[in-house]
């Protein structure tokens, strides 16, 4: 046959580039071209130097590879089959974009054990990358003895010209430069094709210079075709760079072997079709039938599989000795591992009373958040160049900074996007951190992309965002969020918060804390302006999602309905209500979706269907609020933009005063 002639190692490539083309020409929808021109460096990358365990792929050790080319998505899948992983099987390449498939058309986190994060936007999977790299320095400079190593493993990304031409693939690129994380290694697919054709009609900088001012090690492989030598050499220098990160190009041909769309847009994302797969297995010498493997390659790569056992079984025995010499870090390293909260943690979160200090929910979210990383040494995060309007700093320690990666306090600088995919990378890392990253509510357009996909790819983040109303003020409308909290709740999976009080706001921590160890994000919206403490405020009832603050006697004739600091309206409005004769109930609404998991007969005792007299009270759009207050309700919102005025002005000036909830109040009471 011809294919003897091959090597061994070009029989790995070509088996990866017709798993590739097989699978998407049988699903007639995917991309060929990436995994066909960048097999070569994906094979020498998994077989000659990743660390990992096919059958164990949640090893705490292992080198994490991301493919921030998502849509190259087969290159991922065709490997993890080869080297042994359960996960992928034939059936499940046959099955490749299928319902229910273990190979969806980008790679998917929760989906399929092996994949790490998920990546569909282009450039989330670098900035992704650079926070995989971040845990692992972190977790290296807080754990790692003189003596005795326990976190030491690489940061691999293969980016493509489309993830280098977002604009946060440039956010993450920077930062992770200043931060020098040698560990992270970045392979970019120089291929020079995107949908429109020739990068040249858009992309035409020079991508080298611009890692090399961002501080990174540039190398570059001119042909990532065939020399595989090259490939392998170059990771080797990167590997031994350890004070920055590598950015290695890698000169292919997008489609390589196949006659008439190799080089082209055609090949980028549409399957080969039978004729050109015909002529492309002649043109590569592959007498192989659709997704038959050799026997010879799978012998070679699923050699993985023992090496895996082996990586494992060491780092175990280099874990018991830590153990025995360290044994009270190594006990906070597994409770981390566990995905555990110390018993009792969340006592030390703060309630208050009426007489306490009226203060801005932003400074109570300050004091939880100092509070909880005494107990909480995973607690890691800050904000996007805002630390002291956001009141993110943890007072008990450093600024993560080159050299001092065991810090918690990380400044992001003014890189909202990068900021939010990086803190998904550190929650999928998978080692118990518990990232937060904070910007005023209204950047949160920035950041969109990032905080949709924390709660699609089941990312513990926690999205810190204050000035959270037209309440922050002389800023204006650029500053001002109105219909963004609205937008937020519309995301599934995302828990948005937005408390009253102190006290609120330690239940929106204690839920946002237990979330992140159960996989899922949180979003917290705290004032700027100060807010009273008030009577009947509940840890528990923030759980709940709302809950009834103020009740009548008996049956209410008026439920009024507030969140953050519009609530305190509710209570005022209702004690005069109250003095008139009229039986109000102020139920405080932090967080829809919490509520809409509660039980029906719960949901009936805080909203009664026959009370159809309902106002709600929000500093932001009317949006969504008609599911509460019903046809026969009203809303105290604002669906204009706001203006640039002290914060007590605009509040008054669009309609948020007791006065005003009075009179909407009455006007539903007749």
């Amino acid at each position: 046959m011809v294919v003897a002639t091959q090597s061994l190692e070009e029989l790995c490539i070509n088996s990866i580039r017709f798993l590739a083309v097989d699978a998407i020409n049988k699903s007639n929808s995917g991309h060929p071209g990436l995994p066909m021109g960048a097999a070569p460096m994906g094979f020498v990358l998994w077989d000659k130097f990743m660390r990992y365990n096919p059958k164990n792929p949640q090893w705490f050790n292992r080198d994490r590879f991301v493919l921030s080319a998502g849509h190259g998505s087969m290159l991922q899948y065709a490997l993890l089959y080869l080297m042994g992983y359960d996960s992928v099987s034939i059936e499940d390449i046959k099955q490749f974009r299928q319902w229910g498939a273990k190979t969806p058309g980008h790679p998917e986190n929760f989906e399929t054990p092996g994949v790490e994060v998920t990546t569909g936007p282009l450039g989330q999977g670098i900035a992704n990358g650079v926070g995989l790299a971040l845990a692992e320095a972190h977790l290296a400079a807080t754990y790692n003895k003189p003596d005795a190593t326990i976190v030491d493993h690489y940061t691999y990304v293969i980016l493509g010209d489309g993830c280098n031409m977002e604009g946060i693939s440039g956010e993450a690129a920077s930062i992770a430069g200043h931060w020098g994380l040698g560990k992270l290694i970045a392979l970019y697919d120089d291929n020079h094709i995107s949908i429109d054709g020739s990068t040249d009609v858009a992309f035409t900088e020079d991508v080298s210079k611009r890692f090399e001012s961002y501080g990174w090690h540039v190398l570059h492989v001119k042909d990532g075709n065939t020399d595989l030598a090259a490939i392998a050499k170059a990771i080797e220098e990167a590997k031994a760079v350890t004070d920055k990160p590598t950015m290695i190009k890698v000169t292919t041909t997008i489609g390589y072997g196949s006659p008439n769309k190799a080089d082209t847009a055609g090949v980028h994302g549409a399957a080969l079709g039978a004729e050109e797969t015909a002529l492309t297995r002649e043109s590569l010498g592959w007498s192989y039938g659709p997704f038959e493997v050799p026997d010879d390659v799978l012998k070679h790569t699923r050699k993985a599989v023992e090496r895996g056992a082996s990586y494992e079984a060491e780092w175990n025995q280099a874990f018991a000795q830590y153990k025995a010499k360290y044994a009270a870090e190594a006990a906070e390293f597994e409770r981390l591992l566990s995905g555990k909260l110390p018993d009792g943690w969340d006592q030390v979160l703060p309630t208050y009373t009426p007489e306490d200090k009226a203060l801005p929910t932003r400074k109570h979210s300050e004091n939880c958040l100092n509070k909880l990383a005494a107990v909480l040494p995973e607690l890691i995060g800050g904000s996007a160049d805002l630390t002291h309007s956001n009141l993110t700093e943890i007072k008990s320690s450093g600024d993560f900074q080159k050299g001092h990666y065991e810090n918690r306090n990380i400044h992001f600088g003014v890189r909202e996007h990068a900021m939010g995919a990086i803190c998904n990378g550190m929650a999928l890392h998978k080692s118990g951190l518990i990232p937060y990253g904070a910007t005023f509510l209204i950047f949160t357009d920035y950041m969109r992309a990032a905080i949709r996909l924390s709660a699609l790819s089941e990312a513990g983040s926690i999205w810190v965002m204050t000035h959270d109303s037209i309440g922050q003020g002389e800023d204006g409308p650029t500053h001002q969020p109105i219909e963004t909290i609205a937008s937020l709740r519309a995301i599934p999976n995302l828990t948005v918060i937005r408390p009253a009080d102190g006290t609120e706001t330690s239940g929106a921590y204690k839920v946002a804390i237990e979330n992140s160890k159960a996989n899922k994000p949180s979003l917290l919206a705290f004032t700027r302006q100060n807010v009273p403490n008030l009577a009947g405020a509940s840890i528990e009832g923030v759980s709940k999602g709302a809950y009834v603050l103020v009740d009548s006697q008996g049956t209410p004739d008026l439920i009024l309905i507030g969140t953050g600091s519009e609530v305190s309206l509710c209570v005022a409005a209702a004690e005069k209500l109250t003095a008139e004769g009229k039986k109000v109930r102020v139920v405080s609404m932090p967080s829809w979706d919490l509520f809409e998991a509660q039980t029906a007969d719960y949901k009936e005792s805080v909203l009664p269907k026959a009370v159809t007299k309902r106002l709600s009270v929000e500093a932001a759009c009317s949006f969504g609020w008609h599911k509460y207050v019903g046809t026969e309700g009203d809303t105290v919102s604002i669906d204009t933009f706001g203006a640039s005025a002290p914060g007590g002005t605009c509040m008054e000036k669009f309609g948020f005063t007791v006065d005003n909830v009075l009179a909407k109040a009455k006007a539903l009471l007749g």
